[in-house]
């Protein structure tokens, strides 16, 4: 006699399920409120017990480090898309500065940046995915000089450094800047490349002296 297995199978969906709205709850949470945002708030969020919350992640380290890895998994993957679709590397770049600066996400790895690194590169599939995404960047940027299109005296750590600094700290820019961080590091990755056409029409506004004032 055959068991039935849609039980089985309605719980694993219903688990994938949760899982999946806790992650994106918990993304969304901790851009607008921070890393030390209430777990019952993240729980409400997604739609889900509390319980259910902390059985499928017991602490709030545990939540943390799951977007961690999410979020440097996506980056890899966004990163190998435009290497692989864009035969310009300054389109590639451009479309990987547009990504990070994206002001929810540049939310949520603000938040991520303070948690010192050394957490994060104690999980070996958030160390294995950043060494992946820094030898993509560091392609893109070989694949740069070898066409002529990036300066031959810039290095991969430049590109890393200029993201870090835009699209993870954007509440530490000077108030201008980090209100729309996006044109800023589009202006200064512009620096890192040569020639007449470079990353195309910069995001965002003129800062004009009115604001200054």
């Amino acid at each position: 006699m055959k068991r039935d297995k849609s039980g089985a199978g309605s719980l694993r969906a219903d688990a994938s399920r949760n899982l999946a709205k806790i992650l994106s709850a918990a993304r969304a949470v901790f851009a607008e409120d921070g890393l030390a945002a209430p777990m019952d708030l993240i729980a409400r969020r997604a739609g889900v017990g509390i319980g259910t919350l902390y059985r499928r992640f017991p602490t709030r380290d545990a939540l943390v480090a799951a977007i961690a890895e999410e979020y440097v998994t996506d980056l890899v993957a966004v990163t190998r898309e435009l290497g692989e679709a864009e035969q310009d590397v300054r389109a590639a770049l451009c479309g990987l500065v547009d990504w990070c600066a994206e002001p929810g996400r540049g939310a949520l790895a603000a938040a991520l940046a303070d948690v010192p690194t050394e957490r994060f590169h104690a999980s070996p599939p958030f160390a294995r995915a950043r060494h992946e995404w820094l030898e993509l960047v560091d392609d893109l940027v070989r694949r740069g000089q070898r066409d002529g299109v990036v300066r031959p005296d810039i290095g991969t750590g430049d590109v890393v450094g200029l993201l870090n600094l835009f699209a993870c700290h954007p509440d530490r820019l000077p108030g201008q800047v980090g209100v729309q961080p996006g044109r800023y590091l589009r202006l200064m990755l512009d620096a890192l490349l040569t020639g007449p056409a470079r990353l195309g029409e910069l995001p965002g506004a003129p800062v004009d002296l009115d604001a200054l004032r």
